[in-house]
């Protein structure tokens, strides 16, 4: 039972589906990375009951992670449930409910299970996975939900057509873009990197939008959502601030860990914290 239960539990179904796809397994660390490597490069407890064993890689970070996609999740409940036939309510609520669910398949993959998934029983860790794969499939329609929202609180007519048509046509072709570097083993296609670049469009139209709404009209909505994608940008800048600065990697070396992507989640949190206490009762339709 134990030889079975194992390799299950550390299966994405995706995977199990795809199992003739087998190219994503092709992508690697350059350098190449050793199982032991992999461990030695982050903190991480081994945990075992019986017979039954697995490496639990970076808890700290786990933790933090988990609680940025079940605290998105419940957010966008909550804008669901008070959405009082608010469109724009609703496509918030779609948004952090995928971001959300995104964030826990990425934190299976990138932190909780890493080592599992990426690198047990192997001579070399495999760079990504199909975890990491579904977080980005779930993410870039997550912000194009958010701008279908934006399409609600400052858009009519065409203009709002034209936002929605947007989401729609990047949703797709990021996803086939995705699917064909999963498949083919294009690193850059199934990076972060890309999947920031493709969403990068997105964040700087709102930041103009609603700049210029608050402008023209002096009103709080545009203000608190203008104020919403600065905290986004300035969360984004500090991360790609402290990745280039090392200081994590100076902090791993005296024993505390503290990643980039801690930075990033952490961040996160207070994000979506504002949205919480800021945005319900604030956005309405403009129609």
């Amino acid at each position: 039972m134990q030889k079975l239960f194992k390799p299950f539990f550390f299966s994405t179904p995706v995977l199990l589906l795809s199992s003739g796809c087998r190219h994503l397994d092709n992508i690697g660390y350059s350098p190449k990375t050793s199982p032991v490597t992999f461990l030695q490069d982050q903190h991480y407890i081994k945990i075992a009951a019986g017979d039954f064993s697995f490496i639990w890689s970076q808890p700290t970070s786990t933790i933090i992670v988990f609680f940025v996609g079940l605290f998105s999740m419940y957010v966008g409940y909550t804008f669901i449930r008070n959405r009082k036939k608010q469109q724009s309510k609703l496509w918030w609520g779609i948004g952090l409910l995928l971001t959300g669910l995104g964030a826990l398949f990425a934190g299976t993959s990138y932190q909780a299970l890493g080592y599992e998934i990426k690198c047990n029983g192997r001579e070399f860790c495999t760079w990504t996975s199909w975890w990491e794969i579904i977080y980005m499939l779930l993410s870039v329609p997550g912000m194009n939900a958010f701008l279908v929202a934006t399409a609600y609180t400052n858009a009519k007519g065409n203009f709002r057509k034209a936002i929605i048509a947007y989401t729609l046509i990047n949703t797709i072709g990021y996803s086939i873009l995705l699917l064909y570097g999963a498949l083919f083993a294009v690193k850059f296609a199934v990076s972060f990197e890309c999947m920031s670049l493709i969403s990068t469009p997105s964040v700087i139209f709102l930041l103009l939008l609603h700049t210029t709404s608050y402008a023209k009209n002096k009103d709080k909505m545009n203000l608190l959502l203008l104020n919403t994608w600065l905290i986004f940008v300035a969360v984004g800048i500090t991360y790609g601030a402290y990745l280039g600065s090392g200081i994590g990697a100076s902090l791993w070396q005296k024993g505390i860990w503290f990643t980039e992507n801690d930075v990033l989640h952490v961040g996160m949190i207070c994000w979506i914290y504002y949205l919480f206490k800021k945005l319900p009762n604030a956005i309405v339709d403009l129609d």
